[in-house]
């Protein structure tokens, strides 16, 4: 970050310590930033050099708030705020369900104070970005919140992204978007390797149509469309869309999906495959395209991703241990999962770079491929990054460094002709198939930890990784449960 970002947002981020006295807490704080800095980025765009016409009612913009003081400045801002939530388009988007959470009309004029004293406008969408990125990493390190609490490391984003290799024209979709790390990354990868030779139109498809996200949370859709408008990317209609990605298929087909799909083991909506029976106890959505019957999210996901994909299209997706070794629905899926696609890389992840204690993921990378008799799978190669390494949020975070080995031996050129290192081995159809309930748990490096009780990871740490285990242990009991329900 520059230091002309780091100030800016230091100084907006001081300014939330005091709003906290006023019960505003971090992620509401973040919001009410994100409608007033539109409001005076539309504002600015209406004046020199821009003069464009301005999108929003004279009633109802920047200076119409600017000029209020005292309750006439709060009934404004409210004002504001219902009335935007109605429009079409983008604005609807930013404004949907918004409400003021700023209850002192002191605060809430310092706020417009301090933002009216930048030139938005004048910034490169690269230090708005950051200013706007930079405040989104403070409020996941609010883990009291819960806010952010599976936020991805940007680090393994951008190695992702870096062996997922998009290019000009290519449709990327994130089902479970956040705040739009994910699409970030693939604009910036794309405008650094093409962007000095990119014609207008692939330079107008990156902006307007390579991106469509969609999340089930309207606040984070909210953070996730102005992240991505700050950065340059989409135009008066939204590219992120407030709804659950998993009641239906749209029929809408990508090239790319990266993603970091929400964990947790359990929903409180089962989703019926093709043939399975409803459940008379939970709420119940019904997808043909469905390989089993579960209401595990991640298997819901995966299950949603491999439709999603165009033929040939290509999948990078964060995924809990459980998706690799839970029985049942998780059985069949991997089993069809390595039949009918190329399941060709699993990264094993460290513990200790989510902002949840204890977490176990992976990323699993698969490719889509025509219907054929014989399994797509032929070797599925894993990196283990887990295995005697640690790391920390503060005093040792995963870094770009940390990836680099896994992008090396990834070999993007020709990643048939991979060679096998200590912490990266194949293993073939044949191999995985017969492993009991095909499970892709596996590894082969000695723990160096469990010969030194001093190396054991901290007490919280464990008690997170105990109620994990708990709570798949917990999950599976109940997909059995459901199963019997459904056949009485």
């Amino acid at each position: 970050m520059s230091n002309e970002s780091t100030t800016i947002v230091q100084k907006l981020w001081n300014f939330c310590n005091v709003l906290r006295d006023d019960g505003v807490s971090y992620g509401d704080y973040v919001e009410q930033l994100t409608y007033l800095l539109f409001l005076k980025l539309a504002d600015e765009q209406t004046k020199p050099p821009f003069n464009k016409p301005s999108t929003i009612p004279a009633d109802l913009d920047w200076e119409s708030l600017r000029k209020e003081t005292g309750k006439a400045l709060e009934d404004q801002y409210v004002k504001i705020l219902r009335e935007l939530s109605n429009a079409e388009g983008l604005l609807g988007v930013i404004f949907r369900k918004s409400q003021n959470r700023i209850q002192t009309p002191a605060n809430l004029q310092r706020l417009i104070h301090l933002i009216n004293g930048e030139n938005w406008s004048g910034l490169t969408a690269d230090i708005k970005g950051t200013i706007y990125e930079g405040l989104l990493q403070k409020n996941a390190e609010d883990t009291k919140s819960g806010a952010g609490q599976y936020f991805t490391p940007r680090a393994l984003i951008k190695a992702m992204v870096a062996v997922m290799r998009p290019e000009p024209m290519q449709t990327i979709c994130d089902p479970a978007c956040g705040t739009g790390g994910f699409f970030l990354a693939a604009h910036d990868y794309i405008s650094e390797n093409y962007g000095s030779t990119m014609p207008r139109e692939q330079k107008e498809f990156l902006r307007f149509n390579t991106f469509a996200g969609t999340d089930i949370v309207d606040n984070v859709v909210r953070l996730c469309v102005m992240n991505l408008y700050l950065h340059g990317i989409g135009g008066t209609e939204s590219p992120i869309t407030t709804d659950d990605s998993l009641m239906s298929d749209t029929n809408d087909r990508y090239d790319i999906v990266l993603t970091n799909p929400p964990f947790g083991n359990r929903s409180s909506i089962t989703i019926t495959a093709d043939g399975g029976k409803r459940s008379s106890t939970s709420l119940t959505y019904e997808r043909d395209d469905f390989w089993a019957t579960t209401s595990n999210k991640q298997f819901n996901f995966l299950q949603h991703i491999k439709t999603i994909l165009k033929t040939d299209g290509r999948a990078a997706v964060v995924l809990p241990d459980n998706v690799l070794f839970e029985r049942g629905a998780g059985e069949t899926i991997r089993q069809q999962l390595l039949k009918q696609f190329d399941v060709h890389t699993l990264l094993r992840l460290p513990t200790g770079i989510f902002y949840a204690q204890g977490v176990k993921a992976n990323v699993l990378f698969f490719d889509k491929r025509p219907a054929r008799e014989e399994p797509w799978t032929q070797k599925l190669w894993i990196y283990d990054l887990r295995t005697n390494k640690n790391f920390t949020l503060k005093t040792n975070p995963l870094t770009d460094t940390d990836l680099q080995d896994f992008i090396t031996v990834y070999n993007v050129q020709n990643r048939h002709e991979r060679i096998e290192t200590e912490r990266f081995r194949a293993f073939s159809y044949d191999e995985l198939i017969e492993r009991e309930h095909v499970n892709l748990d596996i590894f082969w490096l000695k723990d160096g930890s469990l010969e030194d009780a001093a190396d054991l990871p901290a007490p919280d740490v464990l008690v997170a990784e105990i109620t994990d285990n708990l709570e798949t242990a917990l999950a599976q009991f109940q997909d059995i449960q459901a199963e019997l329900d459904r056949d009485d």
